[in-house]
């Protein structure tokens, strides 16, 4: 916050895991059972910081690992370019990612991928100040100026959910259950479960 950034620090990458309150405020009765809709849960978002002209790739490579995330643990998923009505006021685009759901028979949101523009960095006030300009031999520039760094401008801020824990874990007990209540543990995640490679139910 209130930050004069060199323009060669950017782009910055930060990941943040972090546990989280949703407001319920207007949400009376919406998924009340479950872990799909908690009022705390932990998650693992990504952030960026980068020049303007380099949003839109630096949005386009958040989505690409969330993408590559969910499809390393064999989840049927889409990807949606959510339209304008339904941004909030910070972002200029996001998108969704929807997994299938076999107890809600639909799709649900799992992630999502947001590119800020300068919204956030004109409230925090963040800016860089740009490489200087290097000048061309044939210009009359005074000996020993060298090239000019111009005004700062404000940085471009991006965020995006690698992991909402809650509905991954639904997203993983419900599409790999199988008949007879074991849930079979996607390959990526097995070396954090001591090799387990099956969830059986306790028995009496």
């Amino acid at each position: 916050m209130n930050s004069i950034l060199p323009d060669s620090d950017l782009p910055i990458k930060y990941v943040a895991y972090s546990h989280c309150f949703r407001t319920e405020a207007g949400a009376a009765g919406a998924a009340t059972r479950g872990l799909y809709r908690v009022h705390q849960f932990s998650k693992v978002e990504m952030f960026v910081l980068c020049r303007p002209e380099e949003s839109d790739k630096y949005h386009e490579e958040l989505i690409t690992i969330e993408e590559d995330l969910y499809a390393s643990l064999g989840l049927h998923f889409k990807t949606l370019d959510m339209a304008t009505g339904d941004l909030g006021a910070p972002a200029h685009r996001k998108y969704d990612i929807e997994a299938w759901m076999p107890g809600l028979d639909k799709y649900g949101e799992i992630s999502s991928a947001s590119n800020c523009t300068d919204y956030q960095s004109r409230r925090l006030g963040i800016r860089f100040r740009p490489a200087p300009l290097e000048l061309p031999p044939a210009t009359n520039a005074k000996k020993g100026k060298g090239g000019s760094s111009g005004p700062t401008q404000f940085v471009h801020t991006l965020n995006a959910t690698a992991v909402a824990v809650p509905r991954l874990i639904i997203s993983i007990l419900e599409n790999f259950q199988q008949e007879d209540g074991t849930v079979v543990i996607p390959e990526p995640l097995r070396p954090f479960m001591g090799g387990l490679g099956v969830l059986s139910p306790k028995t009496k």
